[in-house]
């Protein structure tokens, strides 16, 4: 089985790959990647020597339709599917300048479509996020049918790639999927993002900059099930259907996940400081996962305590990988 990743050296992406040639020997990944500051190659160090034969890598602009076009002929056969994971993700950095999410999460989705129908490839399973949905109040959880209603440049950018991927199969009838996830969390994500972030700052003894009173809440999915919920997905998800992926027990304020971290490393919460809050901050998000349990056989596997404790001993066991991306 022929597979191309878009986005395998960030950090979803990469978890994705370590789980596919990890766990299922019948597969060759091609990874198309165009290394920009959260794509890390040292994420794939291991597989690169571990399996030279069903790992290809690419570094290539998934907005250039031209180099898209060379990764498609240079596969000799059509890819029998597609995971596309390449996006800008950051939420701050679309307030600050949202060209960028414009050109590689709406362009660059088009692209792969166009190039994915025109050489009769695979499934198509668009990897997107709960943020398209916008934000909750104190009850309910978003379900695949919740109106769409992002808040920020990032989530607008994903709600158009969403409803681009969408429109092609009902148009086209190119067999897409797409996958709906809460906040990730786990090994080789970018220090940027929240966990990570508290935690190498509590390891350095620096502030914790929490946004507002920290009790916004999000539902925290570990990385490894989500990349079991996206091979579900590929293998047993209709066409045409949207997937939400949430995790176990994962529902937490964002003050308790920084007091958590704190407590796994025996730092104190005199560490942590409120700053002004985010322009437009969604207020809670929850994942409704029913119909990506019932319809594709999946659970995830791994509670926040669990989860966390996982996250944090990675952390310090790796820390030749995170000390070269590392700023306070």
């Amino acid at each position: 089985m022929k597979i191309l990743v878009t986005g395998g050296c960030g950090f979803i992406g990469s978890n994705f790959v370590h789980y596919i040639l990890g766990n299922h020997p019948e597969v060759h990944i091609t990874n198309v990647d165009l290394l920009t500051y959260a794509g890390n190659p040292e994420n794939l160090t291991e597989i690169t020597a571990a399996h030279p034969d069903r790992y290809t890598f690419h570094k290539t602009d998934i907005a250039d339709a031209d180099g898209i076009e060379t990764v498609f002929s240079a596969a000799g056969a059509p890819f029998d599917a597609i995971i596309h994971f390449a996006a800008e993700s950051h939420v701050d950095r679309s307030i600050e300048d949202a060209e960028a999410f414009i050109r590689t999460n709406v362009l660059g989705t088009h692209v792969l479509l166009e190039a994915a129908r025109r050489h009769n490839s695979g499934r198509f399973l668009h990897v997107s996020t709960d943020e398209v949905y916008g934000s909750l109040g104190e009850e309910g959880a978003f379900t695949e049918t919740t109106p769409l209603d992002p808040s920020s440049p990032y989530s607008a950018s994903k709600t158009s790639s969403d409803l681009l991927a969408l429109a092609n199969h009902r148009t086209h009838g190119q067999d897409v999927v797409v996958t709906r996830c809460s906040n990730n969390y786990g090994p080789y994500q970018f220090p940027e993002k929240l966990i990570p972030r508290m935690l190498l700052n509590a390891m350095h003894d620096h502030p914790l900059p929490v946004y507002g009173d920290g009790r916004n809440v999000r539902d925290w999915l570990y990385v490894e099930d989500h990349c079991t919920a996206i091979w579900a997905a590929l293998k047993n998800g209709k066409s045409g259907e949207v997937y939400n992926i949430g995790g176990a027990e994962g529902e937490l304020r964002n003050i308790d996940v920084v007091k958590n971290l704190l407590k796994a490393i025996g730092k104190s919460e005199d560490l942590i400081t409120y700053v002004e809050d985010r322009k437009g901050h969604d207020w809670r998000y929850a994942i409704d996962s029913t119909k990506t349990r019932r319809e594709l056989q999946w659970e995830p596997k791994w509670n926040p305590e669990d989860g966390f404790a996982k996250t944090v001993e990675w952390y310090q066991e790796n820390k030749a990988w995170w000390k070269p991306l590392y700023k306070e």
